[in-house]
């Protein structure tokens, strides 16, 4: 008799992802990927969220394993459709955040023939991926369900790391693509629905001679400091804790989740200023996370400084190869046991000025943008962050509301930033956002400039029927904003053409053909009540405020002077 192997397979690998903690699945609809696209839908246990675009359904799998930490799985056919998940590999890639991308496709005989829908699939990525996988044709043989259930775990190990990061496996499949009735091939998992190959992450301890030091660094040097960027991954109080104990200021960007109340959150304009920066050069600095966003910091942070560079995976995160120590650690577990080795004579002083500086800093800034009636994009930064409700996940676009977040708002200690800062593009946001959203417990906050919203718009097909929660503020200068602080402004006949590149397209009537409500926002003190008044409503909604490219320009400048 025979015994349907191609949809045991797929139930194994979902039953075995399951028992290892993963819970949420997008596909983008094919044939070839039938079998697991089936199973998927067939296991309650799983959330299965369906994107009709490829890019969109690989974006958003980011945004939900970003936000819970939990591998999330990616679907799509054969042919062009892998191709689309790309760039949300290479993002979390870059970003270390873990994916399992499945890619059906033809099995080896169809393969180089002229069938269609047939492409090269075989390690599609490149190096971009933890792990390469092409499964074999589910066949019915010996001890086929002990080689899937462990294919199924070795993906989630590989996944979560360290580092953590996407794994492709290539899932080639014959015809009959769909259950034929016949019983299926045994493939029985562990008693207890526990995993096949359970993995314990290991964590990267500092050693006592590291340790060691590295505390002597901190009592030679009581003028340090301590800069946070994305990926941090430290607790604030861990941070808080050392930073006390050593007396050295933390400048942390809001991405790091590190910037809360007894940090410094006004050191990129403060840094724009020459005579401050040169009156405040450290004896030495501890870099945890990736770099920060805006330029002044890093360019301050030359090689003339000494600085260590912190990393669990030992990445080299220091592109203006100013470094001159690196220390394959984890930050948590550093900064805890350096917190309780550390006996130094704390420099009040310096830390006084730092803290002074901040505060004064903080009133100039917020006197300013306050008095200006109209919208003012470094305002509407800190207003989103300030406005936030506790517990709620902002998510930050790359270009300029990255940079006007970092620059303009203030240390909150109950929000969480989430932005794609592992490759810093603009792609794939909105459906980011929305993964985030529908693996948070709270609201989810989008900052967004028009651009980016629209390079991602297919995000939104769908979007409404989701049962998420998530406001999009979209920063609207009909333009790409940033190229306007760059050397390209000064090239007025081809500027607009090749760089701001303004696009006829309505965002509000973009959006409320995907029956997303639109709040429009043409006074700045306007923006916080509507805001809230968004969230309150639930679901998608936008709130659009419209800005004038140049006119930001002059206002950045006035606030930084």
């Amino acid at each position: 008799m025979s015994r349907d192997a191609t949809t045991a397979f797929a139930r194994a690998l979902v039953d075995e992802w399951v028992r290892h903690g993963v819970t949420d699945a997008c596909l983008a609809p094919g044939s070839r990927s039938a079998p697991l696209a089936l199973a998927l839908a067939d296991d309650d246990r799983i959330r299965l969220h369906v994107h009709l675009d490829e890019r969109s359904a690989s974006f958003f799998a980011l945004g939900l394993a970003r936000a819970s930490g939990r591998p999330a799985v990616v679907l799509c056919t054969s042919g062009t459709a892998a191709a689309n998940f790309h760039p949300a590999v290479l993002e979390a890639h870059h970003g270390r955040v873990p994916l399992i991308v499945c890619s059906a496709d033809r099995p080896p005989e169809l393969r180089d023939t002229g069938a269609g829908q047939t492409v090269d699939q075989v390690e599609l990525f490149g190096g971009a991926v933890r792990w390469f996988h092409e499964a074999e044709v589910p066949s019915d043989r010996p001890g086929a369900g002990a080689t899937w259930r462990a294919l199924a775990s070795r993906a989630v190990a590989a996944a979560i790391g360290p580092p953590a990061g996407p794994v492709h496996v290539n899932l080639p499949f014959r015809e009959p693509l769909v259950p034929t009735g016949d019983p299926l091939v045994d493939a029985p998992g562990r008693a207890d629905e526990r995993p096949w190959t359970a993995t314990a992450p290991g964590v990267r301890a500092p050693s006592v001679e590291l340790l060691d030091a590295l505390a002597h660094l901190v009592a030679d040097r009581p003028r340090g400091l301590v800069v946070a960027g994305w990926g941090a991954n430290v607790r604030p109080s861990t941070a808080l804790r050392f930073a006390e104990v050593a007396g050295w200021p933390v400048l942390a960007d809001p991405l790091s989740n590190l910037r809360v109340p007894g940090t410094v959150s006004s050191y990129d304009p403060l840094l724009r200023v020459p005579g401050f920066a040169d009156a405040h050069r450290p004896d030495v600095v501890l870099r945890i996370g990736g770099p920060t966003t805006n330029k002044p910091l890093g360019q301050w942070l030359d090689p003339g400084l000494d600085q260590v560079l912190v990393d669990p995976d030992g990445a080299w995160l220091d592109p203006q190869h100013a470094a001159s120590g690196r220390m394959v650690a984890d930050p948590e577990l550093l900064l805890g046991a350096l917190a309780d080795a550390v006996d130094v004579m704390v420099d009040e002083e310096w830390l006084r000025m730092w803290r002074d500086a901040d505060a004064s800093a903080r009133r100039a800034i917020d006197g300013l943008v306050d008095s200006w009636d109209e919208p003012f994009e470094g305002r509407i930064a800190r207003d989103v962050v300030r406005a936030a409700p506790a517990g709620t996940s902002v998510v930050v676009a790359s270009s300029m509301p990255v940079r006007d977040v970092e620059s303009f708002t203030a240390a909150r200690d109950d929000v969480l930033f989430h932005a794609n800062r592992g490759v810093n593009g603009i792609d794939g946001f909105v459906s980011t956002a929305l993964g985030v959203a529908a693996a948070s417990e709270g609201p989810t906050l989008a900052l967004v400039g028009d651009l980016c919203f629209l390079h991602d718009s297919n995000g939104l097909l769908g979007a409404v029927d989701r049962g998420i929660d998530a406001t999009f503020v979209v920063v609207d200068n009909n333009g790409g904003g940033i190229f306007s602080f760059l050397p390209q402004a000064q090239l007025p006949e081809h500027f607009d053409t090749i760089f701001g590149t303004p696009q006829p397209v309505d965002v509000a009537a973009l959006a409320a053909v995907h029956g997303v409500r639109v709040t429009e926002v043409t006074a700045a003190a306007a923006l916080e009540p509507a805001l809230l008044a968004a969230v309150d409503a639930g679901g998608v909604q936008v709130v659009r405020v419209r800005t004038d490219r140049d006119a930001n320009v002059d206002r950045h400048r006035d606030v930084w002077a």
